[in-house]
């Protein structure tokens, strides 16, 4: 219980609504189902979710080495956004122009479903339609923001672009020159909804196996050290943790996000900070940094990120002195009123990324195998949009899901150590290099342009 509470702030909160966090029994040896999903994060819970909505009669199997919502399920920012990590400028490129309009559109979608489905299920996650702010706090990111809200217009996004005074009015940060907003996300608290899902889709007969770890994806076959789960299909929704499985340590690779929360803060100080909807919020520097308003009236703020050589996992990774500390120089930098407010949680995590950048899901119907992740961050949302295209990938529906572009992509594989340790470490830096340049130029960084190109953005 102590463990699982200093996983996150969210994951805390869940503890202090009555969910002790115990793991459900694991498999009890060998067994057979329909579908064998890997992973009971947000991606596999939803995929199990609308497997039952398709097709109730479906034996489902989840299996999960910790317990639902442990991954960045229950430890991400809260932002169900329709942000998704390959721009559609480089969708049309690669897919043309309607294929990326129509994954535009499934992401805007995407964001109305889950806060459609939470109510239907009254899983209370603290759903708020708030939108998002980012700030321009700098020339170049002002024009950054131009040129963000001109394309979000070419694809149909609703991205308005603000002046000074009315981003501050939305949140008083310092150094404001304007912003852009978008209604497209909604705040949510993440381990609930995680949690939630995981209830509902027990109580429609999904056998949840937690405690029980996947040794071994195969065609029509998952081992474990609890028993083998033969299936005529495997789904591999294992995020970052994908890294660590034998066969595709080279997929994805786990870069860390960090967080911090602080503690509720009175309303008085809200009155004159803002977000007064609930915003989600961020800037346009090119290091990440995000945060949003909590239903119970804290800041909840993070930035990444770390990758560690090998792509390491380990709990002693979650909770660095150095990092949580520059996140909350970098709060009070931008909110300097919150300079004698207390920090209560501290946590992180890992995420998974492509190679090229780009979030996948797909089906070899050849061998029964299935997949869903590297999602860059931006997950929240799109596991939601991964659970339909892989239950209509399953269920053989051919729907418009199953025809979006990021559907049977395949991105290159990561180089291995120690080159991709130096390569991704090196762009985290150029991140870092490129807002620092903008502060002491005032005007776009060239190295961000040059980092851009590398990934695809």
């Amino acid at each position: 219980m102590t463990d699982a509470r200093r996983l996150s702030l969210w994951l805390d909160q869940v503890a202090d609504d009555g969910d002790h966090l115990t793991p459900r029994p694991p498999l009890e040896g060998d067994t057979e189902a329909d579908v064998v999903v890997v992973g009971a994060g947000l991606t596999g819970l939803w995929t199990a979710y609308y497997l039952t909505e398709a097709d109730p009669e479906l034996r489902i199997v989840l299996v999960e080495r910790e317990f639902a919502g442990f991954g960045a399920s229950g430890r991400n920012g809260g932002w169900c956004s329709a942000l998704f990590p390959a721009s559609a400028s480089a969708l049309a490129r690669d897919h043309g122009a309607p294929a990326a309009n129509a994954m535009r559109a499934a992401m805007r979608d995407t964001v109305v479903e889950v806060g459609g489905v939470a109510a239907f299920e009254e899983i209370d996650c603290d759903f708020a339609y708030g939108g998002t702010l980012r700030l321009a706090r700098s020339a170049a990111q002002l024009e950054r923001a131009r040129a963000e809200a001109d394309e979000a217009a070419h694809w149909g996004d609703d991205l308005e672009l603000l002046d000074a005074a009315a981003a501050r009015s939305r949140l008083a940060a310092t150094h404001v020159l304007g912003g852009t907003f978008t209604t497209d996300c909604a705040r949510v608290q993440p381990a609930r909804l995680a949690r939630g899902l995981a209830r509902v889709v027990a109580e429609r007969g999904v056998l949840i196996a937690e405690g029980t770890t996947a040794l071994r994806l195969s065609p029509r076959a998952v081992v474990t050290d609890h028993g083998t789960v033969r299936a005529r299909h495997v789904v591999r929704a294992t995020e970052a943790w994908t890294s660590q499985l034998p066969g595709s340590r080279r997929d994805v690779i786990p870069v860390y996000s960090l967080m911090i929360a602080t503690e509720p803060l009175p309303a008085e100080l809200w009155d004159r900070i803002g977000l007064a909807r609930g915003e989600t919020f961020s800037d346009h520097r090119h290091l990440v940094i995000y945060g949003q308003r909590t239903a119970d009236d804290r800041i909840a703020f993070g930035g990444r990120g770390a990758y560690h050589r090998g792509s390491r996992i380990d709990p002693a990774l979650d909770h660095p002195e150095r990092v949580q500390a520059h996140l909350r120089r970098t709060l009070v930098e931008l909110l300097p009123e919150l300079a004698e407010t207390a920090i209560t949680h501290a946590w992180g995590g890992p995420l998974g990324i492509a190679r090229d950048w780009q979030a996948s899901v797909g089906l070899d119907a050849r061998t029964g195998l299935a997949w869903a992740g590297g999602y860059v961050g931006d997950g929240l949302a799109t596991t939601n949009l991964a659970g339909r295209t892989l239950a209509d990938l399953i269920t053989g529906h051919d729907s418009p899901l199953t025809r979006l572009p990021w559907v049977d992509h395949r991105s290159p594989r990561w180089e291995p150590e120690p080159a991709r340790w130096l390569g991704v470490n090196a762009g985290l830096a150029a991140a870092v290099a490129a807002d620092a340049e903008e502060r002491l130029t005032r005007r776009p960084s060239g190295l961000a342009r040059v980092l851009a190109r590398l990934t695809d953005h």
